[in-house]
């Protein structure tokens, strides 16, 4: 075995690359959306199942599995995200919008990356536990990321409590350790039920439930000034009763997303969106009920790991692109607008000298690695990463596979999905992840202070937001 781990892990990943790279492919012209990634689901297992790995089923999600290889300590896990977006097919490749011909969805949050990324990384600690004996690896296939967080229903069932640590990564347009939080996010329905009648000939013998939505809405809106500063409260109907302005209605309902930067804080918002609810109702005289569809935790980055992911990412360094790269790269920055590309440049100088940040701003694409800074605030997304963190030590990553400015969820993210420049920074991040699993393995005082950091940010152990009579969101079902 080589004494210079770098150079091991780089021969690793290319001998996984071509693999990996077309498993890439696969995904994306698959496109599917969460919870029915059925023919990417199994892409995944048929690639675990001949690299020598036990793939076995996830209780209630029929496109969630769990691959382990090894059956000793220390047990490292990899989680890898594969659904698509629904309306965001865009032909590859192409720096103007132009939906494939006879597809609607598209990988628009680079997930075909993700996913073949984390398992390359996955496929290479493998390799390397047959060389030292001992160890184990964990590939998690955690679907529905964007809709359903089907990674918090996991961490409830216990999937990923053995863990020493856990790993991932994410396409983006940056090159830095994921230090930031994420907001916690309460998705709740509310279902007013009422009394039909004729709105003109018996008006008094009618309950609205419509009017029980409106109340609620103002309400909620009182509500947003008493709580903390970073809260977001967002909200849709998801039923208004019917089109017929003349029929008292007398069903009617809406969706709320609470988000907090903690989970705690989260809930407490929910819970007096509740009592808001239940006042809307006793005002008309209707019925509601409340449901929780999921809630999903603030993501909180180990700093114990992300200190052993900045020297590996130090080490193996950021993607090198070439001019052909750069070319493309240029083309899609100028898709954007000048607002962003002005935002793009004040983010880029707070990381970088002026020198620098004028020669990737002309290459259209980050060239380099950010500096760590462990004091960066919550962003105001959510990810199901975040249940993640709070059942064993993780970190993640962010790799530039998109050029300067490309936000997710676009076409232009779609489009860059299977570019060269996207397949040398899906390959980094392989890197990147397989080189700090490996030095957290071979120091066990490593891992012992990344689970010591959790326990004293969590308590003993996880507590799961989710009650276990809550399940996943039927595939079938489109709400």
């Amino acid at each position: 075995m080589k004494d210079n781990l770098k150079e091991l892990v780089i021969e690793l990943q290319k001998k996984h690359e071509n693999l990996t790279w077309s498993l890439s492919e696969k995904i994306w012209n698959l496109s599917e959306v969460g919870l029915i990634e059925y023919k990417s689901a199994d892409a995944y297992r048929e690639v675990l199942k001949e690299n020598g790995f036990t793939v076995s089923p996830v209780k209630g999600i029929e496109t969630a599995f769990v691959a382990s290889y090894g059956n000793s300590s220390p047990i490292i896990g990899f989680t890898g995200e594969y659904d698509a977006l629904p309306g965001l097919s865009q032909v590859a490749g192409l720096a103007e919008k132009k939906p494939e011909e006879g597809k609607t969805d598209g990988h628009g949050c680079g997930h075909n990356n993700l996913g073949t990324g984390a398992l390359g990384a996955a496929l290479i600690v493998k390799d390397y536990i047959d060389k030292i004996g001992h160890g184990t690896v964990k590939f998690f296939g955690t679907p529905s990321e964007e809709r359903d967080g089907a990674k918090t229903f996991m961490a409830r069932d216990g999937y990923f409590d053995d863990l020493d640590m856990a790993l991932t990564w994410h396409p983006k347009d940056r090159n830095a350790v994921w230090t930031e939080g994420t907001l916690a996010n309460v998705i709740m329905d509310y279902k007013f039920k009422g009394t039909s009648s004729h709105a003109s000939d018996a008006p008094e013998n009618g309950r609205s439930a419509l009017d029980s939505c409106e109340l609620m809405d103002v309400g909620v809106n009182y509500l947003r000034e008493h709580v903390v500063e970073q809260a977001r409260i967002h909200y849709a109907y998801q039923d208004v009763g019917g089109s017929a302005p003349n029929v008292v209605q007398a069903h009617a309902g809406l969706r709320y997303f609470y988000r907090a930067p903690k989970i705690k804080e989260a809930l407490d918002i929910a819970r007096r969106g509740d009592n808001i609810a239940k006042a809307a109702a006793m005002m008309c005289e209707t019925e509601v009920e409340a449901k929780m569809i999921v809630a999903i935790s603030d993501y909180h980055a180990n700093k114990t790991l992300a200190k052993v992911m900045d020297e590996a990412f130090k080490e193996l360094g950021a993607p090198e692109f070439d001019q052909e790269d750069f070319k493309l790269a240029r083309e899609f920055y100028e898709t954007q607008t000048e607002a962003v590309k002005e935002a793009t440049k004040e983010r880029l100088l707070d990381e970088f000298d002026e020198k620098d940040v004028e020669d990737m701003l002309e290459k259209g694409i980050q060239t380099k690695v950010e500096p760590l800074d462990l004091k960066r605030r919550a962003m105001t997304i959510t990810s199901d990463v975040g249940d993640l963190s709070y059942a064993a030590p993780t970190i993640q990553l962010n790799m530039a596979t998109a050029a300067l400015g490309t936000s997710l969820h676009t076409w232009q993210m779609t489009a860059q999905g299977l570019t060269s420049y996207a397949k040398k920074a899906s390959a980094k991040a392989m890197q990147v992840l397989a080189l700090t699993a490996i030095k957290a393995m071979n120091d066990p005082e490593i891992l012992k202070k990344a689970k010591e950091e959790l326990v004293a940010f969590r308590g003993e152990k996880y507590q799961t937001p989710l009650k276990d009579d809550i399940i996943i969101r039927d595939p079938k079902v489109s709400k």
